[in-house]
C-alpha cells in the first residue's frame, strides 16, 4: 500500500482522527433534505433478487441515459452539506453514497470479472481511488466507510449495509436508505446476511463464516461477542448450532462480481 510523505511523517490514528473529525458535526434539526429517489429509481430497474438469495445487479443493462442519472445522482448528494443533516440522515446519506459509487465504477469498467479488476492493477481495487468530492474533500470509499461510517457510528451493522459488488458481500439493498427506513434497513440486512450460507453455517460443528468477521473483528468484539451478535439475528436451528461451535472457525470470500444476465 502506498503510503504518502504527509501521513509517513503524520501518525496514522492521528491523521485518520483529524479525518473522521471533520464529518461528525450533524444537525439536531434538519436543515437540508436529501432524495434518494434516483437511486431508487436504479434499484427498481437494475437489482435482480436472485433465488440463490443473492442480490444481482444488471450493470451490462444500464442504458447511457440511466449512467447519467447515477451520475447526477451522485453529483446531488456531493452538493449536499453533511454537517446540516441529522445523524440519522447522515448515516443513510453515506451509505447510498458508498454503493452507488460502487456501482458507478463497475458500470465504467464493465465488462469485470470483480471488483478487484477495477482501477490500477497494483491496487487490487478502486478504494484508494478518490471517487466523490464532498464539503471541498476529496474522499475514496475506503474514506467514506474507514474514517466515517466505522468510527462515528460504532455500528458492526455497518458492513450489512455497504456493498462492494460482490457475491461474497451482504446484499444491495433494494430500498435506498433513509432516516424512516434506516434502522429496520440495518436489521434486515443483518438478519438476511447472517441466515446466508456465505454469511454464516455450521456443519459437523465447525463454524464457518465470512471474512468480514475476521477483517472487522474490532467491530465485533471478541469471539462470544461475536458469537452473541450472530445469535441474535440467527433462526433457530442456526442459532442453536452456533451455541455448539468453539473459537476455530474458518472463513472464505467470494470476490466474483455480483452481476445479473
Amino acid at each position: 500500500m502506498f503510503i504518502s510523505a504527509f501521513i509517513a511523517f503524520f501518525p496514522v490514528s492521528t491523521w485518520a482522527d483529524t479525518q473522521t473529525a471533520l464529518w461528525r458535526t450533524a444537525s439536531a434539526q434538519p436543515q437540508q433534505t436529501v432524495s434518494h429517489q434516483d437511486w431508487q429509481y436504479l434499484l427498481d430497474n437494475y437489482l435482480v433478487v436472485d433465488k440463490s438469495g443473492i442480490n444481482l445487479f444488471r450493470y451490462g443493462a444500464v442504458t447511457q441515459t440511466d449512467q447519467e442519472t447515477l451520475h447526477r445522482y451522485i453529483a446531488k448528494l456531493e452538493s449536499v452539506a453533511p454537517a446540516l443533516l441529522s445523524k440519522d440522515q447522515q448515516m443513510a446519506y453515506w451509505i447510498n453514497l458508498y454503493n452507488a459509487a460502487t456501482v458507478a465504477l463497475i458500470v465504467e469498467a464493465y465488462p469485470v470479472s470483480s471488483i478487484k479488476r477495477v482501477g490500477s492493477w497494483f491496487n487490487l481495487g478502486p478504494w484508494d481511488q478518490e471517487v466523490v468530492s464532498i464539503s471541498g474533500h476529496k474522499l475514496s470509499l475506503n474514506d467514506i466507510e474507514h474514517q466515517i461510517l466505522r468510527p462515528i457510528w460504532q455500528d458492526p451493522r455497518i458492513h450489512y449495509a455497504v456493498n462492494c459488488a460482490s457475491i461474497g458481500c451482504p446484499n444491495l439493498a433494494k430500498q435506498a436508505y433513509h432516516e424512516g427506513n434506516l434502522e429496520a434497513q440495518l436489521e434486515q440486512q443483518a438478519l438476511e446476511y447472517v441466515n446466508h450460507p456465505r454469511g454464516v453455517r455450521v456443519e459437523n460443528d465447525q463454524l464457518y463464516l465470512s471474512s468480514i468477521y475476521h477483517w472487522y473483528q474490532e467491530d465485533f468484539g471478541s469471539f462470544n461477542e461475536l458469537k452473541l451478535h450472530l445469535q441474535q439475528y440467527a433462526k433457530p436451528e442456526l442459532k442453536q448450532a452456533l451455541g455448539l461451535v468453539s473459537s476455530d472457525y474458518q472463513h472464505n470470500y467470494d470476490w466474483s462480481l455480483n452481476q445479473a444476465p
